[in-house]
């Protein structure tokens, strides 16, 4: 049977309703209830039990007996599908996208009737330890801020599922980098880098005095609230009209808090995706915050102009190019480092090999990258350059970033809430709260 009709009291199950269906018919009879009544809770119980639709059609594919068995992939990953329902409660639309900690799923909530983001961990044991640390860490942020109001993303719900964690999140829009490379790489324009810039300080700054480092900012990591866009006609240099996309709003918010770490825990030595790792991390000298500050620098050059500011996967070549954008690095640095990395307290580089010529060909001093004079534009590039110092210890703080020059400009309705206190030394507290995954 592929329909449930329901027509005056006449109604056609699956056998496997029959006898609910007799039952609550006479249970119906004996209390007066309406038949629209039943209607509508048959339409609930069949979506829950058999996986159909609003209007009672069962989901092509699949018969019901082989969908109410759960399985897991070769990867550890939920086999699933659309319709799909977990606990009965959560009805899979859509895959979202996908990492190497399980996937990203559109559910609707069949309890609350709405529509969220469910990220469905592998079935495997480090996967999963990971997932309880960052529930663990999003309990406590919305502990000290129910609100959302630093914007880190919101978390509505968390369950285990046949050995799979799983993540219930408020439904946003894509990334910053899924927009970006959907534009062809063809940056964001200065107003919306000074506004996605200035909500990314303003939420990791909120980490940082609650004693907390993110740890792997990057622009996958930031999410717009809504990447709805228009089209707009713009001419090159040669005069020919392309079009671009920009985003009608700029508000963001932070996601993917599974390795932030708290200032007592142990510190893995290696921490940050390649391209946003900081210089103490690669030399193993210990990081702290700081090293958040390093990747947002490198986030804002890559918003401005599309270009990531060191694409290598190797960490002498990383160093090289550091060393080619920014100068050298510090003394104090290589001597102190364990790493095999240097030579009398130079970095061991031949400048003349084929990974050498590729480093000087393709990276340039930093300031050579700024393609405006404007006072706008010298700002970006001081701020960036400030965030980019190797000294951890010298680095801008993102308390003194936000009193920059660069966001002088920055609207008034786009500033938040208590920006100016915080900048003035009033940290959020750190007040935390203990649960069954506290570690």
């Amino acid at each position: 049977m592929t329909k449930i009709v329901i027509k005056n009291d006449r109604i056609h199950v699956p056998h496997r309703l029959a006898s609910f269906y007799e039952l609550y018919k006479r249970f119906l009879k004996d209390h007066g209830c309406k038949w629209h009544d039943f209607a509508k809770l048959l339409s609930v119980v069949a979506e829950i039990l058999f996986d159909v639709d609003g209007d009672c059609s069962i989901i092509a594919g699949k018969s019901s007996r082989a969908r109410s068995s759960v399985k897991d992939d070769k990867d550890g990953h939920l086999v699933y599908w659309p319709g799909y329902v977990m606990g009965a409660r959560y009805k899979i639309i859509e895959t979202l996208g996908e990492g190497t900690f399980g996937k990203v799923v559109e559910v609707k909530d069949l309890e609350m009737e709405h529509r969220m983001a469910l990220k469905i961990i592998k079935n495997v044991e480090k996967y999963r330890e990971a997932a309880k640390l960052e529930i663990n860490v999003l309990e406590k942020l919305a502990d000290i801020d129910p609100d959302c109001k630093n914007l880190c993303v919101k978390m509505l719900d968390w369950f285990e599922y046949h050995g799979h964690m799983c993540i219930a999140f408020e439904m946003l829009g894509q990334s910053v980098f899924d927009f970006l490379k959907d534009n062809n790489y063809q940056p964001y324009p200065l107003e919306q880098v000074r506004h996605i810039s200035y909500q990314l300080i303003y939420s990791v700054l909120f980490l940082h005095d609650n004693k907390l480092t993110h740890t792997d900012l990057k622009p996958e990591n930031i999410l717009f609230v809504d990447s709805d866009y228009e089209v707009v006609s713009v001419y090159n240099s040669s005069k020919k009209k392309h079009d671009l996309r920009r985003v009608k709003r700029s508000d963001v918010r932070l996601i993917d808090f599974g390795s932030a770490t708290f200032d007592h825990e142990h510190h893995s030595t290696i921490v940050s995706t390649r391209h946003y790792r900081a210089p103490e991390v690669i030399l193993e000298l210990g990081w702290s915050q700081p090293c958040d500050v390093w990747s947002i620098g490198c986030i804002m050059f890559e918003l401005h102009l599309g270009i990531t500011l060191f694409q290598t996967h190797d960490n002498r070549e990383h160093l090289a190019m550091m060393e080619r954008i920014l100068g050298p690095i510090p003394y104090r640095m290589a001597r102190k480092t364990r790493t095999k990395y240097f030579y009398h307290g130079k970095l061991d580089w031949d400048d003349k090999s084929s990974a050498g010529r590729y480093v000087r060909e393709n990276c340039k001093p930093l300031l050579r990258y700024l393609q405006s004079n404007s006072e706008e534009h010298r700002q970006l590039f001081e701020l960036i350059a400030r965030m980019l110092e190797y000294e951890p210890s010298q680095r801008i703080t993102l308390r003194e970033a936000l009193k920059h020059p660069f966001f002088s400009k920055l609207p008034s309705q786009q500033r938040l809430g208590n920006d100016r206190a915080r900048c003035n030394g009033e940290g959020s507290g750190s007040r935390e709260r203990s649960h069954s995954l506290s570690r």
